[in-house]
């Protein structure tokens, strides 16, 4: 029972970061002594009882939410199935700290934990636990921030004084990038929707949906912005193959730019994108980096067709695009990131614009800390890259996320 309460400890102290978040009161100084002090402990922690208590509260307090989504596919008893395995999933994977004895092996196992993504899915980042603290985020700084915790240990182990000021090397992990205002000209508004996710689908609300987002078009018109961006698939359609929508949409396009999400088919192949409408003519920005388990999976064709049949209702996988789409508007360049892109190094290049416009529908995991883990992920690629997130979503997470 004591390696499971040291566990639970130590993965609160790796996870507080997400809910002070989503409380709204990210204290910089309270976030690093709990990142600091959960990564100590993690490090010092023999048992690996303990260890695995620490992956399978640390999989609970991050991705519980990621089971929601089930339950609207008509199997809502598989969502703590869902929890519970990737409870165990983690648990496995901080087991594997426990057969590394030599603290520089666990130092490079906890950075490497960063780049391996299971099933593609990249969510789990440790390095942005000092996301709103005075330390970096950037892999190298996480790297020294466990050094130096690793020298603390073994010098209070071997009763090496000298390491004992080892945390003076901290400063070389502090965040002294130079934070540059970046200016626009434009007037962009983001809207937040409210659709519930079990009505967003039924086909006899559509007009409803169309109808209200025509509404929130006309109303930034009405409040002088230059481009509105509607969240991921609002339009709940292959938007393309419906021409009284485009119509309206290319009308209202003289008036404002106008950014929304839709499904796009094409040669007979699905895609998630997103419109761009301007001067009476739109642009489609396909996603390149889909969700894994959600708009395809990632497993063997056998395993992926039944899934697709008994889970998915038959729906076939979407296609991905190859490569992200940069769009201008007024002269101005805008990177497209559908939901979970905005989240995913593949979409950030040195070369990118100094904008990005995110959509997303997290009505799948509400309620839950998802938009805020979302947001501290998207905070941490701002800052890697000087970028603006403008960012659109259905039920919660809207906002500008600015490098700071």
């Amino acid at each position: 029972m004591r390696e499971i309460i040291r566990g639970f400890g130590i993965a609160f102290f790796l996870s507080a970061f997400i809910y002070l978040e989503d409380i709204g009161v990210p204290l910089p100084l309270l976030n690093a002594i709990l990142g600091l002090g959960g990564l100590f402990f993690l490090l010092l922690e023999k048992s690996r009882k303990a260890l695995f208590s620490v992956g399978f509260f640390v999989g609970i307090f991050w991705f519980f939410w990621i089971g929601f989504s089930v339950q609207y596919y008509g199997f809502p008893y598989l969502v703590p199935l869902v929890v519970l395995f990737f409870a165990t999933l983690f648990g496995g994977i901080f087991l594997g700290i426990g057969y590394f004895q030599n603290l520089i092996w666990r130092v490079g196992f906890l950075i490497a934990i960063n780049e391996i993504h299971l099933f593609g899915f990249d969510w789990f980042r440790p390095q942005i636990i000092f996301i709103n603290s005075p330390f970096g985020t950037e892999l190298w700084q996480f790297g020294i921030i466990l050094i130096v915790l690793a020298l603390l240990i073994f010098g209070i182990q071997k009763r090496e004084k000298r390491l004992l000021f080892a945390p003076i090397l901290l400063l070389l992990a502090l965040d002294f990038r130079e934070h540059e205002d970046i200016d626009l000209d434009l007037r962009v508004k983001v809207v937040e929707t409210e659709i519930l996710q079990e009505e967003k689908w039924k086909i006899e609300n559509q007009t409803d949906i169309v109808l209200m987002n025509f509404e929130e078009i006309r109303r930034a018109i009405g409040e002088g912005y230059d481009m509105v961006v509607l969240p991921e698939s609002t339009f709940p359609f292959f938007l393309n193959t419906r021409d009284d929508v485009l119509e309206i949409l290319k009308e209202l396009s003289q008036k404002i730019t106008i950014w929304t999400g839709g499904l796009y088919f094409e040669n007979q192949k699905s895609y998630n994108a997103s419109f761009i409408f301007q001067n009476g003519k739109f642009e489609v920005a396909k996603k390149v980096v889909l969700v894994p388990f959600g708009e395809y999976v990632p497993l063997p064709k056998f395993m992926r067709d039944w899934i697709n049949e008994v889970i998915f209702q038959k729906a076939d996988d979407f296609t991905p695009a190859q490569t992200p789409t940069d769009i201008e508007v007024s002269g101005v360049k805008f990177r497209n990131a559908i939901c979970y892109e905005a989240t995913s190094n593949k979409i950030y290049d040195e070369n990118m614009p100094k904008f990005v416009v995110a959509t997303s529908n997290n009505g799948w995991f509400l309620p839950s800390i998802e938009p805020s883990l979302q947001k501290l992920l998207m905070q941490h690629f701002a800052n890697k890259y000087g970028v603006t997130i403008f960012h659109s979503a259905n039920r919660s997470g809207t906002g500008v996320v600015s490098a700071n």
